[in-house]
């Protein structure tokens, strides 16, 4: 069996579509959300409210205002996401459910990943004084890759047998590092060479976003054509109601009886903890790396695409660990490794790279692996014909769409006026997700669900 080939009993055709998929966001994901948009977006707001950018040793100190709120500069692109994701909260049931019921789940999957696309390319306009802009740009393109994700990921179910859905689901976020790390990459060749391409560094992180948002909306194609569309299994209807209103209904009635199934609300309360510090901590790792430890771009760039490099291997490493010890065991040893890194990212020193590069390191090695592990985790725990209405309450904390963990980050930077203490606060989101998960019966569980139990979990 080849490194990324299709694990046996997994279509060709399929597993490469799902694959992809992960391969087409990841370009959105590394380039817009981790690395490039927050510094911009906050260098802009900066320099509207202060007149310049702000620095380790001239701090734009003076808030933006916003329907009356002061809003610091350095806080507005957390902000921003953990609204999204307050929204999120509403709205993505509603696809989940919509999703359950339809036909052609992969053209709901695919319009949502299309518009965010567009979002991306629009955050090319997004200079001078339009924070404003950029800030709903950013809403637009978090929800629009939460409702994709929701989507994408009960496709899992539908395309692996219980025993191959670690494999396949650490593979796919292999592929989706391997398309992050190649157009993260070429930016930041872009980025670095602005002066000899006859730009400035400005341009060249513009024309970076807009690469994203068509590296996103054209690889989407592949999945598109790909993936097979199934017949619902939820294929109850009540009257002639339309299909939102229906949808309403059946998130209504998962909310009252999620209770049957305690060990799957347990896993879904701990992975909200956990992956709310895990997307926090990537979603403010190049901010943290600029403003607080004094990096260049580039070196930040530099320094994601070493973390992408890792974590390829890291997530198919851990997707071999749990073949042997379990998906439950393997997600458990990596929160362990998430809370030391908190740690040491306290404790970096300013303008230090190669303690940096070695954070990045220990990053890129758990990131990936502890994120698809739980996702195939997840999906053992579903009761059949709610895989999309569940994994809609599963994406509320997952990747881009964290909103306590960035709201933390953003109030403790903003009280303190320092990134540090904000950086080790959110060590208590991990070891709340660890306490939660050592609970968490994973046989009991899938039993309770109604599935078929897999060899190891």
């Amino acid at each position: 069996m080849g490194l990324l080939s299709a694990p046996d009993g997994v279509d060709k055709r399929e597993y490469w579509g799902f694959s992809l998929f992960d391969w087409a966001n990841s370009g959105y994901v590394t380039t817009v959300a981790t690395v490039l948009f927050a510094p911009y977006l906050t260098s802009v707001a900066e320099t509207d409210a202060c007149g310049y950018v702000g620095t380790t040793d001239h701090p734009c100190n003076t808030d933006l205002h916003v329907l009356g709120l002061g809003i610091s500069p350095g806080s507005l692109a957390f902000y921003v996401v953990t609204v999204a994701t307050l929204a999120s909260a509403l709205f993505l049931p509603v696809v989940g459910a919509i999703a359950d019921r339809m036909a052609r789940k992969k053209l709901l999957m695919c319009a949502f990943a299309w518009v965010g696309s567009l979002s991306a390319c629009c955050m090319v306009f997004v200079g001078g004084g339009r924070w404003g802009l950029g800030a709903l740009l950013l809403f637009i393109g978090n929800v629009c890759l939460g409702s994709a994700l929701v989507v994408y990921d009960s496709i899992l179910i539908d395309i692996a047998p219980p025993d191959q859905r670690d494999a396949v689901s650490s593979r796919a976020w292999a592929f989706g590092y391997a398309g992050g790390f190649i157009l993260l990459a070429i930016n930041l060749a872009v980025v670095t060479a602005h002066d000899a391409l006859g730009m400035s560094q400005g341009t060249a992180v513009r024309l970076s976003l807009l690469s994203a948002g068509v590296w996103w909306g054209l690889f989407t194609i592949i999945p598109f054509v790909r993936l097979r569309n199934r017949p619902p299994v939820n294929v109850e209807q009540t009257g002639k109601r339309g299909l939102v209103r229906q949808s309403f209904g059946q998130l209504a009635a998962t909310l009252r009886h999620i209770r049957a199934y305690p060990m799957t609300l347990l896993f879904l309360v701990a992975y909200l903890f956990f992956n709310d510090g895990i997307q926090t901590v990537i979603s403010v790792s190049s901010t943290y790396g600029e403003k607080q430890l004094g990096f260049q771009t580039q070196v930040l760039i530099a320094t994601i695409l070493m973390v992408q490099f890792v974590a390829f291997f890291g997530a198919i490493v851990f997707g071999r660990v749990a073949a042997r010890y379990g998906a439950h065991r393997t997600i458990t040893g990596g929160l362990v490794v998430w809370m030391l890194i908190v740690i040491a990212g306290f404790l970096l020193p300013a303008h230090r790279i190669a303690p940096f590069l070695a954070m990045g390191v220990a990053i890129g090695i758990v990131l990936g692996g502890t994120q698809a592990l739980s996702r195939s985790a997840f999906s053992q725990l579903i009761p059949k014909g709610r895989e999309a209405e569940y994994f809609s309450l599963y994406q509320a904390g997952e990747r881009g769409t964290s909103w306590l963990g960035t709201l933390v980050f953003g109030l403790v930077h903003q009280l303190t006026g320092s990134y540090r203490p904000a950086i080790v606060a959110l060590g208590i989101f991990f070891v709340i997700g660890l306490v939660l998960l050592t609970r968490v019966d994973m046989r009991r569980g899938i039993r309770e669900a109604g599935n078929a139990q897999p060899s190891v979990v």
